[in-house]
């Protein structure tokens, strides 16, 4: 992992709190993100690399539960929320959801403006003033977006941030017990950094790993194998996958784990990890 990182320490609170902010520049240049943190003698490179990895983690299962509801696939049991637990508010989304249309509209009217005056025929309208004066009406609409995107973010900033869960959600609100649940949560945090790890070893092997990698790893551990135990080791021999380029991949995979001589657990075999050659596998290698 590659990242563009800037590393300084700042002071907040006039000067008393002592923090360190790792910001990182995007490949296109054009975004940063900072992050704060009391960690100083973390390599930098470590810092961003364990926050975003817990994004990419946040997002996932964000998804994953609104998509697919998968708390409830461990846990039915409901009881009732604390009523007074302090909430992000609702009431503030339909203004992100306002406010990101019209900054689309308002870059594309943007882009459009632009390339006409970079266009723009010096014999035909030899200044800025008749440029606008030919474009007034682009020149408007784009005002008027403007407009409107401060007046929505002045409405939002008058709606509080977070509010109780009584105030979000009148009436009663239940949520899934929490014994299970976290338990559950931490199964699935093991197993998520698992298939990460497993896409970091195949990414130098497999050029559409950041689009296709984790589906290549979920059918690579859900496609049938042999298990034969030989010499002391356990080999786990798995066959081919869909393509050859996509069997090779896993094969690289399945050597690098070879190499680390895990052992199953319970027992002194060593785990070793192929592909099956076939015939026409075999033909083309």
């Amino acid at each position: 992992m590659e990242y563009n990182l800037n590393d300084r320490n700042v002071r907040l609170m006039k000067g008393r709190l002592r923090l360190r902010q790792i910001t990182r520049l995007s490949k296109d240049g054009t975004h940063q993100t900072a992050i704060l943190t009391s960690r100083f003698k973390l390599p930098a490179l470590q810092v961003a690399f364990r926050m975003f990895e817990r994004w990419r983690q946040e997002n996932f299962f964000k998804y994953m539960d609104e998509e697919f509801l998968i708390d409830a696939l461990v846990e039915y049991a409901a009881e009732p929320a604390d009523p007074d637990r302090m909430v992000p508010n609702p009431a503030r989304r339909k203004f992100d959801k306002q406010i990101m249309t019209a900054k689309a509209a308002l870059a594309e009217l943007q882009e459009a403006y632009g390339a006409a005056a970079l266009e723009n025929s010096e014999a035909r309208r030899p200044t800025m003033r008749g440029f606008k004066i030919a474009y007034g009406k682009e020149g408007r609409v784009i005002r008027e977006i403007q407009k409107r995107i401060s007046a929505l973010r002045a409405k939002k900033r008058t709606v509080p941030a977070r509010v109780t869960v009584s105030q979000a959600y009148p009436g009663e609100v239940v949520k899934l017990a929490n014994e299970r649940k976290l338990l559950t949560n931490h199964i699935k945090m093991v197993a998520y950094q698992a298939e990460s790890d497993l896409l970091a070893l195949v990414r130098p092997e497999y050029a559409r790993a950041d689009q296709e990698g984790r589906t290549l790893i979920q059918n690579a551990l859900t496609t049938t194998a042999e298990l034969r135990v030989e010499g002391g080791e356990l080999h786990v021999i798995l066959e081919p996958l869909s393509s050859p380029h996509r069997s090779r991949a896993i094969e690289a995979l399945c050597e690098a784990l070879s190499k680390t001589a895990t052992c199953f657990p319970g027992t002194d075999l060593r785990m070793h990890y192929a592909i099956r050659q076939t015939e026409k596998s075999t033909k083309n290698g």
